[in-house]
């Protein structure tokens, strides 16, 4: 019976084959009617929407049926995603589709982006959530995500999109759509196969029904003219081979047929793909700059600046430019793009001035060579953060010359830039994320040219006056930190820094498509994005999608694996110690934990030994940890996260606390200079607001004054 199975899937492939070139009639080997193959859409659809979701465009998403041979030869692994004309959404002020043509250079999709598809009013009811992880391992669980080589079951959770609840709950039709959360970053260049079953209506328990199409496929049958059109009966015979092997991979798993709702299959793009351009860029950039670094003049000086600090230096740097230009910010007929050659190569185009801030503490004048310690900024801000307080005091009892510079393409002046994507400027989806990646190799440029030029020969002004001796430098000594988006941008900082070994990561995760429904800071966004895309959720969750894969060039989604361990081409492995604030408004502990798992860090135990929760994929170890990446929880006493794709918004936001917390400062510090993770917290890391608790750390009632009062 094997053999004669194999025959007939043999037989369909052979038979697919010859009706793909035009050389097979009507009737295919098996007797069967063949449907004839649409004048227009794509090769297994014979339209630009899969018709085994019918009821919304774009879906199951991300699909195979859109990764295609790459007829340019421009992606080294030879296939690109091609989306129909009319796959993604269209635009509400003319109707326009997002343009395939800006995916074309992809090879393959994110490997942070939720697997969704829609199941008309379908319950969670059985799957696993994100505390409930374990689950979606267990033979009986409803949703399976597979790697399809090796058959191993990828842990996940599920969301049932309530991000827009309001307007959807009552609506009819339903439009929440069904999301499998991968629980770890995927690999790089790798075929999963989603398969649910036994999903229940919400409201009535029954099972929802399959589609006509996935029905066909399910029973090994094509479909019939009045079960479908066109489209729908084309695919279901375009398919078989593609199904023959999804539903034997499945069953190879231990995962039958029955039940099975809906299935398909995806591949994520290659880690060149993803990280090619800013590695190309970074090499590229180096070498133009030499050991010394970029050149730069100095534009501002305050002296005295505060009790702590001596003085504050501004200089304007000038580094390569691989931009077609460097726009201030949000210029309509100025629209930045990575400049390329014909084959694809990045090339200098110039340069562009870029500005630095530099904190030289008091102590440079008693304490001997102050290490460098480079700041990253959070959510659309810039390199003067912290500079009137937390980053004062860390450079100030660190002993650091603390700088920053802005991320150029994520700070201030792109807030324009990106709501001109979200609203449907389409262009500006792809400028908007690589202008981050000129501003990640800018920020490497500035730790160049401190321990380069500066530390060498130091900074004086106009007159000849010393502003910083290059003996208060120790160049050997050379750390990143950052919060919020200076977290999460440092994980790809991290990633392809050839002069920092070693970084701290406060309030990060990853990716952005996790973290926007779960942020309270982003909220405001979607509201440009519905203007420009209309209300719809489904539309909603698809740009985002469409999003992430470009987003994955600068994010840390596409970099955080390759930090510690695999890295990138000519880079060192790097140490990185990640805090978190559980119940976080702005950043979900569900993506710094999910970026600790792909950095493989180690959960420490506190010095009693214990933990907050255990972590799902995380190993825990007691202090010290002697070498390796750890991962803290500070905990504010407020309710766990919601488990829908929703913010926390219990209590005061703790986003802001844990870098004034001396514990943490401490802690960062002797990890800084030591590699050694050791404990600082008073037993496990916790303020106990608002009443107090003999064992709290001692700035929690300063920092709730601060932030929350």
């Amino acid at each position: 019976m094997a053999n004669v199975e194999g025959m007939a899937s043999w037989m369909r492939f052979v038979v697919g084959g010859l009706l793909g070139l035009g050389l097979l009639g009507c009737t295919s080997a098996e007797g069967e009617q063949v449907p004839p193959q649409p004048e227009v859409g794509l090769p297994l659809l014979g339209s630009d929407c899969d018709p085994l979701v019918q009821a919304f465009c774009g879906l199951p998403f991300p699909s195979d049926v859109y990764r295609l041979d790459d007829p340019t030869g421009l992606n080294p692994s030879g296939k690109s995603i091609r989306f129909g004309a009319t796959t993604l959404p269209p635009r509400l002020k003319d109707g326009q589709h997002l343009p395939a043509s800006l995916f074309y250079d992809h090879d393959g999709f994110s490997p942070g982006q939720a697997a969704m598809t829609y199941l008309p009013y379908a319950s969670a009811q059985g799957c696993a959530s994100p505390f409930d992880i374990a689950r979606s391992l267990d033979d009986d669980s409803p949703t399976i995500l597979l790697e399809a080589d090796t058959f191993r079951r990828v842990p996940h959770w599920v969301d049932i999109d309530a991000s827009n609840l309001d307007e959807v709950v009552e609506g009819d039709p339903d439009q929440r759509l069904f999301l499998i959360r991968p629980a770890e970053r995927l690999r790089d260049g790798t075929r999963y196969i989603v398969a649910i079953r036994n999903i229940v209506d919400r409201r009535d328990g029954s099972l929802v029904p399959t589609s006509p199409v996935f029905e066909a496929l399910l029973e090994d049958r094509l479909l019939d003219e009045d079960e479908g059109d066109l489209a729908a009966q084309w695919t279901t015979f375009a398919r078989r081979r593609k199904y023959d092997d999804i539903f034997g991979r499945l069953e190879a798993a231990g995962i039958g047929r029955e039940g099975l709702q809906i299935a398909w299959d995806y591949t994520t793009a290659s880690r060149d793909s993803n990280t090619g351009y800013m590695v190309q860029m970074r090499d590229l950039a180096l070498e133009a700059v030499g050991d010394a670094g970029p050149p730069f003049v100095v534009t501002n000086v305050d002296e005295d600046y505060n009790d702590l600090i001596l003085r504050r230096i501004e200089v304007e740097m000038e580094v390569p430019l691989y931009l077609t230009s460097a726009s201030d910010g949000f210029e309509p007929d100025n629209i930045d793009r990575l400049f390329l050659n014909p084959q694809g190569e990045l090339q200098q185009n110039g340069t562009m001035t870029q500005k630095v801030v530099i904190l030289v503490p008091r102590t440079v004048e008693t304490e001997g060579a102050h290490a460098l310690l480079q700041n990253g900024h959070g959510l659309f801000g810039s390199r003067t953060e912290g500079n009137g307080g937390y980053l004062t005091r860390i450079a100030a009892e660190g002993r650091y010359i603390a700088f920053a510079t802005n991320y150029f393409g994520f700070d201030q002046e792109s807030i324009g830039i990106a709501g001109e994507a979200l609203a449907g400027s389409f262009p500006y989806l792809k400028s908007y994320t690589e202008r981050q990646i000129q501003g990640q190799i800018n920020q490497l440029l500035a730790m160049r040219m401190m321990m380069g030029r500066v530390a060498d020969t130091g900074i004086v002004d106009g007159d000849g006056t010393t502003l910083l001796d290059p003996s208060w430098i120790d160049e050997d000594r050379r750390y990143y930190r950052g919060d919020s988006q200076g977290g999460i941008m440092g994980a790809a900082y991290m990633a392809v820094s050839t002069d920092v070994t070693r970084g701290v990561l406060a309030e990060p995760g990853m990716p952005y498509n996790l973290l926007m429904d779960r942020s309270a800071s982003f909220q405001q966004f979607f509201i440009i994005l519905r203007a420009g895309f209309g209300e719809s959720p489904v539309t909603k969750q698809l740009v985002l999608a469409a999003a992430q894969m470009s987003w994955d060039r600068a994010e840390p989604n596409g970099f955080a694996p390759y930090i510690a361990n695999d890295t990138l081409p000519g880079t060192p492995e790097h140490q990185v110690l990640i805090y978190a604030a559980r119940g976080d408004h702005l950043v979900t502990t569900f993506g710094a934990q999910l970026m600790a798992r792909a950095i493989g860090a180690t959960h420490l135990q506190s010095d009693d030994g214990a933990v907050h929760e255990p972590i799902f994929g995380l190993p825990e170890a007691a202090p010290p940890l002697a070498d390796g990446s750890a991962y803290i929880e500070y905990d504010f006493g407020l309710a766990p996260n919601p488990a829908d794709n929703l913010p926390n918004l219990d209590g005061c936001d703790p986003h802001e606390r844990i870098r004034r917390m001396g514990t943490h400062i401490e802690q960062s510090n002797h990890f800084f200079s030591t590699g050694e993770i050791r404990w600082t917290c008073n037993g496990v890391c916790d303020c106990v607001d608002p009443g107090g608790s003999a064992t709290e750390e001692a700035d929690c009632r300063a920092t709730y004054e601060s932030t929350c009062n």
